[in-house]
């Protein structure tokens, strides 16, 4: 592929808009309250019964949620073109894996937040930095072929686990759920300060605010479907989930969903 053909491709991944960050975090919020209805409510991970069964709630719903994931995936990566509708469902279905993911290895494995968010981390920098050896850069805009794409999902996937654990961990400090969504928050104000004013690489900006909603998005949903008396709100898990998706389908239907370029992405850096 020549240089001019490379700055015409598209990417099987939307642009990064302003639409797209919403979008992503009321996705990593659904994740949240989506994963703790099958683990904790369905399956009732955090009664008084968990493990009566001999089943683990945090291993069953990331099975669920795991087998979703591979199947959209696939889906996703075998498609000629960008479906938006199939890529947020896949953006969901990595969300809602990564909940149960994190629960059980920071959790069931006993590793906690600080080990269970160490080991994640090093698992997307190996994925970024595999993908880098591999094809020269990790910029969304490269995702126009199908080893690409393999790597932007097992990264996403780690970088949503990773997210999950993260919130938890300042989560459950002394800041509480919505102390830690302005500490999240206000990191990603900083990222995209960094975007527009600093020259720090677009695609290193990208994955640090990618990694950031996620965290942002869990304590968001804990803070609506935990008890009153641990600081949350406690609505219900599938009504609040219900309200997420409705809200995500309306902003996919109603604001622009275009594919990212090379090209474009050439203008902003």
């Amino acid at each position: 592929m020549t240089r001019d053909d490379m700055a015409d491709a598209v990417a099987k991944v939307p642009a990064v808009t302003a639409g797209f960050w919403i979008i992503k975090i009321l996705a990593t919020t659904l994740g949240e309250t989506a994963g703790d209805s099958v683990s904790m409510s369905w399956l009732g991970e955090t009664s008084a019964t968990a493990g009566q069964s001999g089943l683990n709630g945090y291993v069953v719903g990331t099975a669920i949620f795991g087998a979703a994931l591979l199947i959209l995936a696939f889906l996703q990566i075998r498609a000629r073109r960008f479906h938006a509708w199939l890529y947020w469902a896949t953006i969901i279905a990595s969300t809602t894996a990564g909940t149960t993911l994190a629960d059980f290895a920071t959790r069931s494995l006993g590793i906690g937040y600080p080990g269970g968010s160490l080991l994640l981390l090093a698992l997307v920098l190996g994925s970024l930095f595999a993908w880098h050896r591999t094809l020269g850069e990790i910029s969304a805009a490269s995702v126009h072929t199908r080893e690409a794409e393999l790597f932007y999902w097992i990264t996403i996937t780690f970088s949503q686990t990773l997210g999950t654990a993260l919130g938890d961990w300042v989560a459950d400090g002394s800041l509480g759920y919505l102390g830690a969504a302005m500490i999240f928050g206000g990191a990603l104000a900083l990222v995209a300060l960094a975007h527009y004013f600093t020259r720090v690489p677009k695609p290193m900006l990208f994955w640090t605010a990618f990694i950031l909603t996620r965290p942002l998005g869990a304590v968001v949903g804990d803070f609506l479907d935990k008890p009153v008396s641990s600081g949350g709100l406690e609505l219900s898990r599938l009504a609040a989930s219900a309200v997420l998706a409705a809200a995500i389908v309306m902003l996919i239907a109603l604001l622009p969903q275009r594919p990212e370029s090379v090209a474009a992405q050439e203008r902003l850096e």
